[in-house]
């Protein structure tokens, strides 16, 4: 991998299998794996739900940022995966860029109403609509997704090793 690809950034929609395919892509490259949204909830001694709850989504928006910068100043290889409203904020976006090759997980918002509708761990999908709001904050964030993804890939209907297959082919 050069400089530039020795980290791998998997991004994407909640429920679109960053930290299925993180951990998978793990042990297939021998490569440690950091999930930011864990990090953060050691970092913090609290969960995301309570962050939200607690201190806002502003605040946690900020402690994404200051941990990706974080991140952009490590020098050893690892496969991250990122929360999935990270590429929202255009300074995310050079730090994610910044820290390796990114490859956002796309996916329908049906595909991720089915994954999730049962998981009150998703601080976004605690609403009377949840479908409607996966398919609004899916509008809002494809641009940000897209403008920063190195490669898409069209996780839907393909199973985490075809997925794997997919980035170790390209990486």
């Amino acid at each position: 991998m050069s400089e530039q690809t020795k980290n791998i950034i998997l991004i994407g929609f909640m429920g679109c299998g960053k930290t299925t395919v993180g951990l998978r892509l793990s042990y297939r490259l021998r490569m440690p794996v950091e999930d930011t949204d864990k990090l953060i909830e050691k970092n913090t001694g609290k969960s995301i739900s309570e962050i939200f709850a607690t201190d806002g989504e502003e605040q946690f928006r900020r402690m994404e940022t200051e941990l990706l910068e974080s991140i952009s100043r490590r020098n050893y290889p690892r496969i991250i995966s990122v929360g999935g409203g990270t590429p929202v904020n255009p300074q995310n976006r050079v730090l994610l860029k910044k820290c390796g090759k990114v490859i956002y997980l796309r996916i329908r918002p049906e595909t991720v109403f089915e994954r999730l509708k049962t998981d009150t761990t998703r601080p976004l999908l605690q609403c009377e609509e949840p479908l409607a709001k996966i398919k609004q904050l899916l509008d809002d964030r494809i641009e940000a997704y897209e403008e920063c993804a190195d490669l898409i890939i069209d996780a839907d209907e393909l199973s985490v090793d075809d997925i794997v297959n997919i980035i170790e082919n390209d990486i």
